[in-house]
């Protein structure tokens, strides 16, 4: 099981910020690049004449969107989009979208997504009154989408309920060669039942396609340039717009960075490392009370906690659900997902002392927080599986068993606790029916507006360094640095943070060099 690169359902809609899409800023007055993107070699070629719209694309540029009311003062409305944009007079599917009006002087539209790959826009958008300020939601209507293939956009089909249960709970890190045949065997039934239940669309749910349809939906809502905040994942794919459009960047917001330079291997290792510290910093934090139930010193606490895992691959805790007993994949996540918010911390403390008392039932129900499982049983969305159809189209991985068993030496000598864990991810790819022909480089989307990112230096899912790179990376990239625990900045307690992204998006006014906030 791969990490997501985004808070599960439960701490985007309590803590994560939001990205937004304003109408004119940036670039000044030129006219937007609409349905022929450039990438960042060929930008200063273009970007004193951007091309017309694409004859076969016209029909999905000048789209009327028909919203209508969805409840709680929200809007609805669906957005045709191509399957294959090399072929856009093939078959097309509808992307799921949901406004919310700006409360006063409108300004523009504001596009928000939460991260993943698999996070629902629309979700976010629901969730819009907590997690974007009171004064930006004045001036923007703000607006949220599911990318293809994800929620309700012509979702990917491709685990039951019953099946992701298992999926989530494998052995994250096998280490006989029963184990390992069983989790190699786990991953082509995976790839196996997306291609039975993919169908066209699993060839084209790339971070490309998605931002392909992102300047669709610009166009749809009217919007000469593209104002956005991107979470996590999101910073890649508003990357990959500005890379694809730099001259339709207005005012866009980058808050938990994805490097897109970084190999498969490197982003592993990255999160490896990112949640290596974060454990500590929790650890540190927890035995800094008499009740801690990891002990008194930080080492101490790691080997106790990475005891507590191991004996889970063999002797599974119980949860108060014979069919779901807490395994080592269940509690790994069940840990995992209070690294992305220090207010967790007291939860997983809680838990911690349940399981070493033998009951698994709380941890159980952090992990199916992670995973967005419902207590009915029934998952509320198909990120778990729709993370690896983007990333082996974004990244393919080709090391096969070999690599990966190189590296969980590597990783964990680095990583004791998680260093395992992130390189089993990498596996799933080998075996994933589509071949993806993307590769990791660098993105300087010479041409755009400036571009405001946001890193936290302890961040465990998008690691502090790669909002430095891709700062440096960018022809007009601006870094805010947060010093702090968690996933993303922007409202999670920073009124440094929140006035500096509030300013650019409100008023274009670029955070000073350097700015580094508490």
């Amino acid at each position: 099981m791969s990490w997501s690169a985004r808070p599960p359902r439960w701490l985007v809609i309590a803590c994560a910020g939001v990205l937004g899409l304003s109408a004119c800023s940036g670039s000044g007055s030129a006219a937007p690049t609409v349905g022929t993107p450039t990438s960042s070699a060929a930008t200063k070629a273009t970007t004193s004449a951007a091309p017309a719209v694409a004859p076969d694309l016209a029909r999905f540029y000048r789209q009327k969107l028909a919203w209508s009311g969805c409840g709680g003062g929200f809007q609805c409305a669906r957005l045709s989009v191509p399957i294959d944009y090399a072929q856009p007079a093939g078959g097309s599917i509808q992307l799921a979208l949901l406004r919310l009006p700006a409360g006063g002087r409108r300004m523009g539209s504001l596009v928000i997504n939460p991260g993943g790959p698999g996070g629902s826009g629309v979700a976010y958008a629901r969730a819009a009154r907590a997690v974007i300020s009171d004064q930006v939601r004045e001036r923007y209507d703000v607006v949220g989408f599911d990318p293809r293939g994800v929620g309700d956009s012509a979702p990917l089909k491709c685990l039951t309920d019953a099946q992701t249960d298992q999926f989530v709970a494998a052995d994250p890190t096998p280490d006989t060669p029963a184990e390992i045949t069983a989790t190699v065997t786990l991953f082509k039934q995976l790839a196996a039942r997306c291609k039975a239940g993919g169908g066209e669309l699993l060839a084209h749910v790339s971070t490309r396609d998605a931002a392909r349809d992102l300047d669709v939906l610009r166009a749809a809502l009217g919007e000469r340039k593209l104002t956005y905040l991107g979470k996590s994942y999101g910073t890649f794919l508003g990357a990959t717009y500005a890379d694809l459009f730099p001259r339709n960047v207005g005012r866009m917001v980058l808050d938990g960075v994805l490097d897109p330079a970084l190999t498969p291997e490197q982003v592993n290792l990255g999160q490896a490392k990112g949640f290596e510290q974060a454990t500590r910093a929790f650890v540190a934090d927890c035995t800094t009370s008499s009740s801690c139930p990891l002990g008194s010193t930080v080492d101490g606490g790691m080997q106790r906690l990475r005891d507590l895992l191991r004996q889970l691959d063999t002797a599974p805790l119980p949860t108060g659900d014979p069919s779901r007993p807490l395994t080592e994949g269940l509690g790994s996540l069940g840990v995992a997902v209070a690294m992305y918010d220090p207010g967790y911390w007291p939860t997983l403390r809680e838990a911690l002392a349940s399981a070493f008392g033998g009951d698994g039932a709380e941890l159980l129900r952090l992990a199916d927080a992670y995973t967005d499982r419902n207590s009915d049983g029934h998952y509320a969305n198909n990120q778990n599986t729709v993370i690896y159809a983007v990333n082996c189209l974004d990244r393919p991985d080709s090391g096969g068993l070999p690599a990966v068993e190189r590296t969980v030496k590597e990783f964990s000598a680095q990583a004791p606790t998680w260093g395992a864990f992130l390189a089993w991810s990498e596996l799933p790819c080998d075996y994933w029916p589509v071949k993806g022909t993307s590769a990791p480089g660098p993105i300087s989307a010479s041409g755009s507006g400036p571009i405001v990112l946001v890193g936290t230096t302890r961040d465990p899912a998008t690691p502090y360094q790669w909002a430095v790179n891709l700062s440096k990376e960018l022809a007009n990239g601006h870094l805010i640095t947060y010093v702090g625990d968690g996933h993303t900045a922007y409202l999670r307690g920073s009124s440094c943070v929140d006035d500096a992204v509030d300013a650019y998006l409100l008023r274009g006014a670029v955070p000073k060099a350097g700015l580094t906030c508490h």
